[in-house]
C-alpha cells in the first residue's frame, strides 16, 4: 500500500511531537528520516535502532519509514517525504534502481542524500558508508588459512563455499576476497563453490547435502551469511558429527553464528560492521548539512580501520569487518550480541 502524502505529514508530526517534548540540547540542528528497506531480519532492526540512537544523540530529529520490503513503497515513500522538507535523508535501499529517481528529486529539492549499506554507483549522494565486502573475503581467507593449518601442519585441505544469490554483488565480493587471499596463501587448498539461491537457507542446506553425496573429505564450510548455517549445522548433528568435526565458517555477523561459535559448532564469524557503518555516517553528518567538503583520507570508526575516497558517486567509506572468534565473541562492538555500543560520536570537525 503507498504511503500518503498524509500519513507521512502525521508520521513526521508526531515525531517532532515527541522532539518537542525532549530537553533543548537533543533538538534543533535539523530532521533526519532514515528509509527503511524491511525490519524483517536483526540486521535491520539493530540499523533502525543504531541510526535513531546516534542522530538524536548528535542533536538531529530522526524518524524511520519502513518500505516493508516493496521498492515501489519506498519511491512513494521518498517522493512524499520530499515536501516535508527534512534537513537530510538516510537511504538503507530495498533496489537499486527504483529508488534512483527520488533521489535526484531529492537532491534537486536541497536535502542532503546519504546512502547506508547497500552501494549505488548510478547516481550521486553526499556521503555513503558501506561494508567492506572485498576485505571481508580477504578476512575470511585468513581465517581459513589459519584454521587449516591449525587441522593440517599446513594450509591444505578442501573448503565448501556456499555464496548467496549469485546475482547479489555482496557475495560476489566477499568470494573475490577470500579466493584471492586463499590462491596466494593456500594454493593447495581445493575450493568447491556453491549458492544458495535468493539467500535462502532451504538451499544452502541443500547444496551442503549434495556435496557429502560426491566427498566425505571437507574440512571447512565458508558460508556467505550466517542465517545460511542454521541448516547445515541440523545436517552434521543428523549425522552423528561433534561440534568441529567439519569446521565452520560465516560472515555478516548475525546472532546466530555468535551462537554458533559459543556452542562450537562455528570456528569464525567475519562481522560486517552494522555499528560502525552507522558511525561513519554520524562522524561527518554536521559538515554535510553545513555544506562542507569531506576530507580524504583514514579514519577510526568504533576502532575499525575506515577508509574515505571520492568515487563517481561521491564521497565513499568503506569500513572493513572483523574476525568474531571463540575469544572475543562477547564483545559488544559486534552487532550480533544485540548490544548497542553506548559512546559518543567522534565527530569530524
Amino acid at each position: 500500500m503507498r504511503l500518503s502524502r498524509r500519513d507521512v505529514g502525521i508520521l513526521l508530526s508526531a515525531a517532532a511531537a515527541l522532539a518537542a517534548a525532549r530537553p533543548a540540547s537533543a533538538q534543533g540542528k535539523g530532521k533526519i528520516v532514515y528509509m527503511i528497506p524491511t525490519l524483517l531480519d536483526e540486521f535491520q532492526t539493530e540499523s533502525q535502532k543504531a541510526v535513531e540512537s546516534v542522530f538524536s544523540s548528535l542533536g538531529y530529529e530522526v524518524t524511520s519509514v519502513d518500505a516493508q520490503n516493496d521498492a515501489a513503497r519506498q519511491l512513494s515513500q521518498l517522493e512524499d517525504l520530499i515536501n516535508t522538507k527534512p534537513d537530510a535523508v538516510i537511504i538503507n535501499a530495498v533496489a537499486f534502481d527504483t529508488i534512483v529517481p527520488g533521489i535526484e528529486k531529492a537532491r534537486e529539492a536541497g536535502i542532503k542524500v546519504l546512502n547506508f549499506d547497500r552501494l549505488i554507483t548510478s547516481t550521486q549522494f553526499e556521503l555513503t558508508s558501506v561494508a567492506g565486502t572485498v576485505e571481508i573475503g580477504e578476512i575470511a581467507g585468513n581465517e581459513a588459512t589459519r584454521l587449516l593449518t591449525e587441522r593440517h601442519g599446513s594450509p591444505k585441505g578442501k573448503v565448501l563455499q556456499i555464496l548467496g544469490d549469485p546475482g547479489d554483488a555482496y557475495t560476489l565480493d566477499i568470494q573475490k576476497g577470500f579466493e584471492a587471499v586463499m590462491a596466494e596463501k593456500a594454493p593447495e587448498v581445493e575450493i568447491i563453490s556453491k549458492a544458495a539461491l535468493l539467500w535462502e537457507p532451504t538451499n544452502a542446506g541443500r547444496a551442503f547435502e549434495d556435496q557429502l553425496l560426491v566427498t566425505q573429505d571437507i574440512d571447512l564450510v565458508f558460508c556467505h551469511a550466517a542465517h545460511l548455517t542454521v541448516p547445515i549445522v541440523s545436517i552434521m548433528e543428523s549425522k552423528g558429527m561433534k561440534p568441529g568435526e567439519m569446521m565452520l565458517m560465516a560472515s555478516n555477523g548475525a546472532p546466530v553464528g555468535l551462537d554458533n561459535i559459543r556452542a562450537g559448532w562455528q570456528q569464525v564469524e567475519v562481522e560486517q560492521p552494522t555499528y560502525a557503518q552507522v558511525y561513519g555516517l554520524a562522524m561527518f553528518i554536521d559538515k554535510i548539512i553545513a555544506g562542507e567538503e569531506l576530507q580524504t583520507g583514514s579514519y577510526k570508526v568504533l576502532g575499525l580501520d575506515a577508509t574515505l575516497t571520492n568515487e563517481d558517486w561521491g564521497p565513499n567509506l568503506k569500513i572493513p569487518g572483523a574476525a568474531i572468534t571463540k575469544d572475543n565473541v562477547d564483545d559488544p562492538r559486534f552487532w550480533g550480541n544485540l548490544k548497542f555500543p553506548n559512546v559518543p560520536v567522534d565527530v569530524v570537525k
